[in-house]
């Protein structure tokens, strides 16, 4: 496959082979949230964005995985640093129990790994003050971790704050703090103590002009949040909030950019009030908005981040004091012990800074907006994004569903996420070429259900 040449090739989506896949997959699979009949066939050609499933077909990938694979499939930069390394097994040891190296000397090591990616992790952080992290397996582990550290911090305060529309992860604490889809909480138990406010996305909005209902008096310019917390007329001491937790751009919840009103407030209420906050960077980390973090990009400053998909692991990140001091408070048999997926997350670090994928990302994602933007019919209510993180919103569910369904069958991999936006995910080094065969894949299948 020449990357440079290769264009989506499509028989039939899904074919034969793929539905005899699926379904054997699904035989004994729990119910879950499987979006395609799409199989990928490993032994087949696949680089960057495009890839080969079980029937030949060759389709161009705009999901990354939901941003987990940030450099596409097969991408040399990984690829061929990891050649040399002999494949040794347990590749996972008892990273909380043991440590690994390759035999070097710390910061002469030829294969990455955990102890290498925390270093480089604190480095990334650094502008924050950030100079301790826990290494876990997930994004869901990784939020785990960030409130466990936060109510271990702060001496017993009892509540915690999310966002009307936050989606943090499915293990059961994680759970507690989302506020999207009903489907994703119905009938769990949850942490006590989590209370919720708007979180605004109406680039219009000010604190006397306000549709989100995150300022809710036009007189005082007074947030919701702010009044919460208010000494005299708020119903919850600052004192007894262990945490703020926010997306910096919201992703499940329908890739909601905040306005730059609600970041002002925010960072200004966290400030003021002297509270932890916590970035959930799972999705929006690692580069994919054209700054290593999605914070990077507005003024509120975490006090805790928590990083995976693009990173190959879970992440907590933090700094010293707010970490627990007894040894067993936190732990896990892989936290740190994922030999691969460690060095996978170094290289990809590497590779961002070295191919300035940062720049990519942001030059890219214009073009990909321009694009759609001058072509895009009426039933496209709204294009926006930050780097390569990009969301095209219609006036339907109904119409996003069938583009998603259209552009699959043209070949084109997208993900929908709230109600009416589908989302799209190039790799960080997506070429202009690539970019404008995938934006003109999508036009063509808007076109076909508009």
């Amino acid at each position: 496959m020449d990357r440079e040449t290769v264009v989506p090739r499509v028989e039939t989506l899904p074919g034969p082979r793929a539905k005899e896949w699926a379904s054997y997959h699904k035989e004994h699979a729990a119910p879950s949230t499987y979006v395609y009949d799409f199989v990928w066939d490993i032994t087949e050609d696949a680089e960057g964005p495009f890839c080969t499933d079980v029937d030949g077909n060759v389709l161009l990938d705009f999901t990354s995985h939901v941003a987990a694979a940030p450099l596409g499939y097969n991408n040399s930069k990984i690829l061929e640093p990891m050649a040399e390394f002999d494949l040794v097994d347990p590749t996972k040891i008892a990273g909380q129990d043991f440590f690994v190296s390759d035999g070097s000397a710390p910061g002469e090591e030829q294969f990455p790994g955990p102890a290498t990616l925390m270093d480089r992790l604190t480095d990334l952080t650094s502008h924050y003050g950030m100079d301790t992290v826990f290494l876990s397996n997930s994004g869901a582990e990784a939020v785990e971790n960030a409130i466990k550290i936060c109510y271990d911090n702060s001496d017993g305060a009892k509540y915690g704050i999310t966002f009307e529309g936050a989606f943090h992860g499915r293990t059961l604490g994680a759970l507690s703090l989302n506020r999207s889809k009903s489907v994703y909480r119905r009938n769990y138990p949850e942490i006590s103590g989590i209370t919720d406010v708007p979180f605004c996305d109406d680039r219009t909005c000010s604190p006397e002009t306000c549709s989100c209902g995150f300022f809710s008096d036009p007189e005082s310019a007074a947030s919701k949040l702010r009044k919460k917390l208010d000494p005299k007329r708020g119903h919850i001491d600052a004192e007894e909030v262990s945490y703020v937790i926010v997306e910096p751009i919201q992703g499940e919840g329908g890739y909601r950019f905040p306005s730059d009103a609600f970041a002002d407030e925010l960072a200004a209420v966290v400030e003021d009030f002297d509270l932890t906050l916590i970035a959930d960077e799972i999705q929006t980390g690692v580069g994919r908005t054209g700054e290593m973090w999605g914070s990077d990009h507005y003024p509120m400053e975490p006090d805790v981040i928590s990083a995976a998909k693009g990173l190959r692991v879970g992440a907590t990140i933090s700094k010293k004091d707010i970490f627990p001091e007894e040894t067993g408070r936190i732990s896990s048999t892989w936290g740190a012990g994922d030999i691969i997926s460690s060095m996978q997350g170094v290289l990809t670090l590497d590779a961002i800074e070295e191919y300035d994928l940062l720049d990519n990302a942001v030059v890219r994602g214009r073009q990909f907006k321009e694009t759609i933007r001058d072509s895009a019919p009426e039933t496209v209510v709204d294009v926006r994004g930050k780097g390569l993180l990009l969301a095209v919103e219609f006036d339907t569910h109904e119409r996003r569903n069938a583009v998603h369904d259209e552009a699959f069958k043209r070949g084109l991999l997208t993900l929908g996420c709230g109600y009416k936006v589908l989302r799209i995910l190039p790799p960080l080094d997506v070429t202009e070429r690539e970019i404008d065969l995938g934006a003109n894949m999508l036009l063509d299948a808007i076109e076909d259900v508009s």
